[in-house]
């Protein structure tokens, strides 16, 4: 379907810097990095990464902070045929110690900031060494200063390792919303494939500039604020962390983004955000794109009412579509819609059976493609569950429109059986989120004698506002039939999420059950 014209992300680099060597790549702060400068960067580091013994299939963990060292560590590693293993920087000590166990990672990237949480990890894993970015103050033989290995940028010796298009470019691990993580391995294929497909949807052009504040590590970020802006030669704006938001509306204005890539807490934020008048008058944004959870209708409508220079796209994927499965059309969008699937991705939803089922029927979103993954890391059996006859079984259940367009019900294993009656917690959620006085909200199944099991709400309160569970649930009545009202709603504080901002629900349950 696509005409695949590199192998590995490296080869998009090196010929960015060959025909465009002046042009800006990345801008970090006041500086700007051109791609001729990128390049260097990427050749010194994969040039020690082989020196200190790296080779063709050898993982480097990154347990990075959002840098430019995060994108040259990356690329580095893939120039070696080595695979770059990103690492979740909201974990602790316990949860970095198995994936770097389970990756088998021999290199470990990684921010001073973080180094707390890796203090025993020679004597836990078998990392021979970290790389530090930032400053460190214990370095060693062992323990070496990232800066001070780029502060020497001269010719190198060719690296002749070749890297095939099918090679794995990466292994993102999922978020452990259930259980212990999986690696996904994607292959450049794969991620090349998304690209091509978000590309003939979007128009994306090299004059368009990006903003990357959600976590590198996240396949999200890292497909479409990381690679898609290197493969077409767009600027990246790189902000290292989300906080202040303040920051990053500044750099909107001042830097010029047209594409704004965001999750929907971010989006509720804005949506709600005393912004200078100005902003609407001066951004620049085209497309602003919503991923990584779902994202409320409820934020949707206060969204576009505010901002109506962009357009605002709901997407859909998972770590195991590379990530991006469907997206609306800049020319058409349905609202509760995640749009159609991408070009080169082809959508099914369908019964316990894996037999398709017709329009407008609730099934298992099942998805085919160059972008599916090549399998979980050392995970025959799940890999054999997941992926049935070149399917993903994504797990999620929804429906299909005439038109195509996909529309989200609820994650599979979150459907509450009540009495034999099918409940949807992203309903309930819904409607809660529709309250005024509700930031947030996660409805989740438990036992019942009686029913079999019966919805349970937890909801977060807009800025500390005070609200009773009594007057939730007189609201919900007016919007949802009696089965459908949670037994218990808890108001709590905060909602344990992910990186992302996608709710933990596996940790409410545990709460439930302690």
């Amino acid at each position: 379907m696509f005409d695949y014209k590199y192998n590995s992300f490296y080869e998009v680099l090196k010929e960015h810097a060959q025909k465009r060597p002046k042009a800006t790549a990345y801008y970090v702060g006041d500086r700007k990095i051109s791609f001729e400068r990128m390049l260097l960067k990427v050749d010194t580091f994969a040039r020690f990464l082989e020196l200190i013994g790296v080779h063709r299939g050898d993982k480097i963990a990154l347990y990075l902070a959002n840098s430019i060292e995060f994108i040259v560590a990356l690329l580095a590693a893939q120039k070696l045929g080595a695979i770059p293993v990103p690492v979740n920087n909201f974990l602790k000590e316990e949860e970095v110690v198995f994936i770097l166990n389970d990756s088998e990672a021999k290199i470990l990237v990684a921010s001073a900031d973080f180094s707390k949480e890796l203090q025993n990890i020679f004597s836990r894993t078998g990392v021979q060494k970290i790389i530090w970015e930032g400053e460190y103050n214990g370095l060693d033989e062992n323990n070496i200063s990232f800066n001070e290995i780029l502060s020497n940028l001269e010719s190198h010796e060719k690296i002749t390792q070749s890297v095939d298009i099918d090679d794995i470019a990466v292994i993102i691990y999922t978020s452990g919303t259930t259980g212990k993580p999986k690696g996904a391995m994607l292959s450049y294929r794969n991620i090349f494939s998304n690209i091509l497909g978000i590309e003939q949807l979007l128009q994306i052009k090299p004059k368009e500039r990006f903003i990357v504040y959600l976590p590198m590590f996240h396949s999200f970020t890292l497909t479409v604020t990381i690679l898609m802006p290197l493969y077409f030669g767009s600027p990246v704006v790189i902000i290292r962390s989300i906080m202040p938001f303040s920051n990053i509306i500044k750099q909107v204005l001042l830097k010029r983004v047209s594409i704004f890539v965001g999750v929907p807490d971010v989006y509720n934020a804005l949506s709600k955000a005393k912004l200078p008048w100005y902003f609407h008058w001066f951004n620049s944004v085209k497309y602003y794109v919503s991923g990584a959870a779902a994202l409320p209708e409820d934020t949707l409508k206060r969204f576009r009412k505010r901002f109506k220079k962009g357009v605002l796209l709901e997407g859909y994927g998972l770590s195991e579509a590379s990530p991006v499965v469907a997206v609306n059309l800049p020319n058409k969008q349905k609202p509760k819609s995640v749009g159609p699937a991408i070009p080169g991705v082809t959508v099914k939803i369908v019964d316990e059976d894996m037999v398709e089922l017709p329009l407008g029927e609730i099934g298992e979103i099942i998805v085919k493609g160059d972008n599916v993954m090549q399998g979980y890391w050392k995970r025959p059996e799940a890999t054999a569950e997941t992926i049935v006859n070149g399917w993903l079984r994504t797990g999620d259940l929804g429906y299909m429109d005439e038109d195509g367009f996909i529309f989200i019900v609820d994650r599979k294993k979150d459907l509450i059986i009540s009495k034999g009656i099918n409940i949807y917690p992203r309903e309930i959620e819904e409607v809660l989120t529709s309250h005024p006085l509700v930031k947030a909200a996660a409805v989740i199944g438990i036992k019942d004698e009686k029913s079999g099991e019966v919805p349970v709400a937890y909801i977060e309160s807009e800025d500390g506002e005070q609200i009773s569970e009594s007057e939730i649930k007189k609201y919900l009545r007016e919007h949802l039939a009696n089965y459908k009202i949670p037994k218990s709603i808890f108001i709590v504080d905060e909602l344990p999420k992910n990186a992302t901002g996608k709710v933990l629900k596996r940790v409410l349950k545990e709460r439930l059950s302690q």
